[in-house]
C-alpha cells in the first residue's frame, strides 16, 4: 500500500497540474496565431479588406501565450538564465538559489505588477472598456486581465517550487534534476 504525499506537497501538486494546463492551452493558441495572422496578411494585401477584430484577436492571443504560459515555462525550467556557476552547483545548492531567487525577486515583483495593474484592469472591467477601433473587439477588459493572470500563475508557481525545494533541502524529496535545452 502506498503512502499518499503530505498535503503541502498535495498542494504543489495541484498548482503544478493547473499551471501546466494553462500553458497547454496557450501553447495550441499559437496555432491560432499563426493562422489568424495568415489571414490577416492575405486579407489585406490580396484583397486590400482590413479585419481589425482578428487583428485584435490575434493580439490578445500573443499576450495570453506569452503571459499565461509563463509559470508552465517556470515550471519546466524553460526560462533563461545565465548559469555560468549554477550548472557546476551541486543539486542541494541550485535548490537553495531557486528557492532564494523565488522569495527575493519572482514574488516580490508578482507583488509588485499586482499592486500596479490592478487599478488598471479594475477601471477596465468598470467600464467593461473596448477597442477604439471601428470593427475592433469590445473586450479589452479581459486582455488587460491577463496581466493578473501572469501574476496569479507565476506567485502560484513560485509557492509550488517554493513547497517542494523545502521537501528537498530536508531531504524529503528527490533531488530535482535540471534540464536545459
Amino acid at each position: 500500500m502506498s503512502q499518499s504525499p503530505p498535503p503541502l506537497l498535495r498542494v504543489a501538486g495541484l498548482i503544478d497540474a493547473l499551471n501546466m494546463r494553462l500553458g497547454q492551452l496557450c501553447a495550441w493558441i499559437t496555432l491560432f496565431l499563426v493562422i489568424g495572422t495568415a489571414i490577416v496578411v492575405i486579407l489585406r494585401y490580396g484583397f486590400g479588406i482590413g479585419a481589425i477584430a482578428l487583428q485584435e484577436a490575434v493580439m490578445y492571443g500573443h499576450a495570453l501565450v506569452f503571459m499565461g504560459a509563463a509559470a508552465w515555462t517556470l515550471q519546466r525550467n524553460g526560462h533563461v538564465r545565465v548559469d555560468i556557476f549554477y550548472q557546476k552547483f551541486s543539486p542541494r545548492r541550485q535548490a537553495t538559489i531557486d528557492g532564494l531567487g523565488h522569495l527575493l525577486f519572482l514574488i516580490p515583483v508578482c507583488l509588485f505588477i499586482a499592486w500596479n495593474s490592478w487599478d488598471y484592469v479594475s477601471s477596465s472591467w468598470a467600464t467593461r472598456e473596448g477597442s477604439n477601433e471601428s470593427g475592433g473587439l469590445k473586450f479589452v477588459f479581459l486582455q488587460k486581465s491577463i496581466i493578473l493572470l501572469l501574476v496569479g500563475s507565476l506567485a502560484l508557481q513560485a509557492l509550488s517550487d517554493l513547497i517542494k525545494t523545502g521537501y528537498r533541502l530536508a531531504g524529503r524529496l528527490p533531488e530535482a534534476e535540471v534540464k536545459h535545452g
